[in-house]
């Protein structure tokens, strides 16, 4: 079996910068919101990702931070109208909403009606970005098959969102034993994503990104975004395995089948 290697330099900082700290879990009180809004700011992440209800308080404690607010809309499921969309990431951005995560419409794009997803993505990214803000675009990967993704991938690069996203991590999948599984953010994805998309358009991995190896992982494939609710788990291990100010170097091996068909 093949194996492919790749070297990456990075400081503890760059990899804080990975992280988008999530707040989603439909069971979370606003008590473990703040304490979540707490981790974001001792650890300087990218973004606390949160609610949309909860943007007035998470923009109230991370001021004067460098931590972003990052809403979700149409989340977990995709399927509101356009319109509903537009209005929803407007509210979000005047908020205080800095970077916007959408879910797509999934049975749209598993039907191929192509079109009504890329005019709906398009009105989305216009209207955050007329606003200051920045598009995430979430694909759902579990639902979709390879070449959902690469025509997505396609029309992301068309309209020059900022980032796509794998998944939600509450896209589970129904067995034909009755049971769920979901799988989030796989190698063989992330490899395809960043294949077909513009290379001006970051990847986002969401959902199994756990440990300091996952989050080195997914960097040397080229993700620069990650959501995590082990962000405290992921950094302290780096900092422990001498991750700092200066970049630190690390090799990263891959066997050719863990990357399917995206390298």
């Amino acid at each position: 079996m093949s194996q492919t290697t790749k070297k990456i330099s990075v400081t503890l900082q760059e990899l804080a910068k990975m992280i988008d700290v999530s707040l989603l879990h439909p069971t979370m009180t606003d008590a473990e919101i703040l304490a979540g809004l707490e981790q974001a700011k001792e650890y300087d992440t990218a973004t606390a990702c949160v609610k949309p209800y909860s943007i007035p308080v998470a923009k109230e404690f991370l001021r004067g931070t460098t931590v972003k607010v990052c809403p979700v809309i149409a989340f977990p499921h995709g399927n509101s109208t356009t319109k509903v969309k537009v209005f929803e990431a407007v509210e979000a951005v005047a908020a205080g909403g800095e970077e916007i995560d959408m879910v797509i419409n999934i049975g749209k794009a598993l039907g191929g009606d192509w079109a009504y997803v890329e005019e709906e993505i398009k009105a989305v990214n216009d209207a955050v970005v007329s606003r200051g803000a920045i598009l995430k675009v979430i694909f759902e990967n579990d639902y979709l098959q390879d070449e959902h993704i690469i025509k997505l991938c396609e029309i992301c690069s068309r309209v020059k969102v900022a980032f796509v996203k794998t998944s939600t991590g509450y896209g589970f999948v129904k067995g034909a034993d009755g049971k769920y599984s979901y799988k989030g953010a796989t190698l063989p994805h992330l490899a395809l994503m960043r294949k077909h998309t513009d290379p001006a358009v970051q990847i986002k991995a969401a959902g199994g990104v756990r440990t300091l190896d996952d989050l080195l992982r997914v960097r040397a494939l080229g993700v620069t975004r990650v959501g995590a609710t082990a962000t405290k788990v992921m950094l302290d291990e780096a900092a422990r395995r001498g991750f700092g100010t200066e970049p630190k170097e690390v090799e990263i091996s891959f066997e050719s089948a863990e990357l399917g068909g995206g390298y």
